[in-house]
């Protein structure tokens, strides 16, 4: 099948903005069967129109009136007011309103108030637009005087900020889709972004500092690139640089297994109540809804904000994976907690906001993400499903990937037949490991190892 030929689309609001995933170095998932979505599907442009619409109404009547808005069930624009006018004016825009007691500023101030508290490692809050409350959750690393603690700050701040404990744990998801291999173990190759003279691999920032070096081979022989930018904390992205300058061909598709990929086909950011697809060599393809934005964890390693909540499962092994939705590129997986048996919580960088940082832009097609593509294929059954119906959104248009008669270590990862997670996990790291030519001293080697050893899966 002949390549569509690619574009480099800035950074922006339109959904014109456009990132692929590397394929030769690119994400691989568990492969999963074609199915055709029902006739009643949602294409994206529907759910971007509906985001769009509520975040210019919110713009328009200002935080001090407004408190957030979402995708309704129906597929409708939701604003969050706090006087009858705001009301009249999102009815009259078309959307619907809902009254609440707390704007956007309130609530801005109450996370303001959590994150000037002492830090407490297993713990996040977000605002949840459609309950207009402030979410505080500690996992079960969480001690009791610190949740006390914690109980205090939120009581002086109102019974709007709920406090809740989870059973998992929140960490980084290090590892994951298609395999990058490097002295901290195995990472996600994010999605492809350029500078417009080289090309980078844009992935999670926890993944390993500057200077790491990544291998895209079993044997440890083809150096793929090095690390030149991380930002995490703070931020969760890094931006690995291609050894040759240039990501190849498919850069412009997310590779989902089994010789199929999505053709990524946009960039946006997500609104609360969007069905999205996140994928990951451990746990597949699987699917759920934006709860959150502007989410703040606090991982062992520290605080990272401005994240994108959603109740997408997802597992160690996952971590830089990409989440989208009809191929719309939206975020890299960060952490989270659960797992995909029992469901959980999953974390993502914004991928708008890390081109913006590293002062980049995504590689992307000029092919329509339907123009003469077959169906795209299904996710796994999720362990907590979208709120929105199943026919309301899909992954985005299937595309095979790379050549037929490739025999590389791509065409292998992408046959399930070849490769077992757990072999890959410990052979690609051992490997990595003695490839001693390509990496740094052994001190800084043993040093990196321990500090990301918390999290290998």
């Amino acid at each position: 099948m002949r390549h569509a030929r690619r574009r480099v689309v800035r950074r922006g609001t339109q959904l014109a903005a456009v990132g692929g995933l590397l394929l030769g170095g690119a994400m691989v998932t568990t492969a999963m069967a074609s199915e055709t979505p029902g006739a009643s599907a949602v294409p994206f442009s529907s759910a971007a129109k509906a985001g769009d619409t509520g975040a210019a109404l919110v713009a328009k009547l200002g935080a001090a009136r407004t408190a957030g808005s979402w995708i309704g069930a129906d597929g409708k624009p939701v604003v969050a007011v706090t006087d009858e006018q705001a009301a009249a004016m999102v009815k009259q825009a078309g959307a619907e309103a809902k009254m609440v007691s707390h704007s956007m500023n309130e609530l801005k101030a109450a996370t303001a108030t959590l994150r000037a508290a002492p830090r407490v490692a297993g713990t996040a809050w977000a605002v949840d637009y459609r309950t207009n409350r402030v979410m505080v959750e500690a996992d079960s690393t969480v001690s009791a005087s610190d949740w006390s603690d914690l109980s205090r700050v939120a009581a002086g701040i109102g019974s709007f900020v709920q406090m809740q404990r989870s059973e998992g744990k929140f960490t980084t998801r290090l590892n994951g889709a298609q395999p990058i291999l490097s002295t901290g173990g195995r990472c996600s190759a994010g999605f492809n972004v350029t500078n417009g003279q080289t090309d980078f691999i844009l992935t999670a920032g926890h993944c390993g500092p500057a200077n790491t070096v990544w291998f895209d081979d079993d044997q440890g022989n083809q150096q793929l690139g090095t690390t030149i930018n991380t930002q995490f904390p703070g931020s969760d992205f890094s931006l690995i640089q291609y050894a040759n300058g240039k990501a190849g061909d498919n850069a412009d598709v997310v590779a989902i297994g089994n010789g199929q990929g999505v053709r990524i086909t946009g960039a946006a950011d997500p609104t609360v109540g969007q069905r999205v697809f996140r994928s990951g060599s451990t746990s597949g393809l699987h699917d759920g809804t934006v709860t959150a934005l502007n989410a703040t964890v606090n991982y062992p390693e520290g605080t990272v904000t401005g994240l994108i909540q959603t109740n997408v499962c997802a597992e160690p092994g996952d971590s830089g994976g990409p989440l989208f939705s009809e191929g719309i590129a939206l975020g890299m997986t960060s952490g989270g907690s659960g797992d995909c048996t029992t469901g959980g919580v999953t974390f993502f960088q914004p991928v708008t906001r890390a081109m913006a940082a590293l002062n980049v832009q995504l590689i992307a097609s000029t092919q329509n993400a339907t123009g003469g593509q077959s169906a795209s294929p299904a996710p796994s059954t999720p362990a907590t499903h979208s709120a929105i119906a199943p026919s309301a959104a899909s992954p985005g248009s299937s595309t095979p990937v790379g050549n037929a008669g490739d025999t590389g270590l791509v065409a292998r990862l992408t046959d399930t037949r070849n490769v077992g997670p757990g072999l890959l996990v410990i052979g690609g790291s051992l490997v990595a490991l003695v490839a001693t030519r390509y990496f740094r001293a052994e001190q800084d080697r043993k040093a990196y190892q321990r500090y990301y050893s918390a999290t290998w899966g």
